[in-house]
């Protein structure tokens, strides 16, 4: 939590040196940050405000989209277990068997 306070505090004053410098590229090369980022955490709060600036780790956005049906699954898995082949060998012989 610490941690997030100082990256925050970090990010707010990036903001409130290149207000003051009104140049963008010296502010950024003074405190170690990309201008492409710079432009990020600027939008970030003026989109979500103070919590826009917490990083977040992007996490799982659903399930995959070449995902096939759970009865697909299941019927591999059974068929993978009752034949003592693995799932690719599985996968092959009953897309032969269709």
């Amino acid at each position: 939590m610490i941690t997030q306070k100082k990256i925050v505090r970090r990010k707010l004053s990036l903001l409130e040196l290149a207000s003051e410098l009104l140049n963008v590229s010296r502010d950024c090369k003074m405190m170690g940050y990309s201008r492409q980022l710079f432009y990020e955490i600027r939008r970030n709060l003026q989109t979500y405000g103070a919590d826009g600036l917490i990083d977040r780790l992007p996490g799982a956005r659903g399930p995959h989209p070449n995902r096939v049906a759970a009865e697909i699954e299941v019927a591999i898995r059974d068929h993978a277990l009752y034949n003592h082949c693995g799932n690719l060998r599985a996968t092959r012989s009953m897309s032969s068997m269709v």
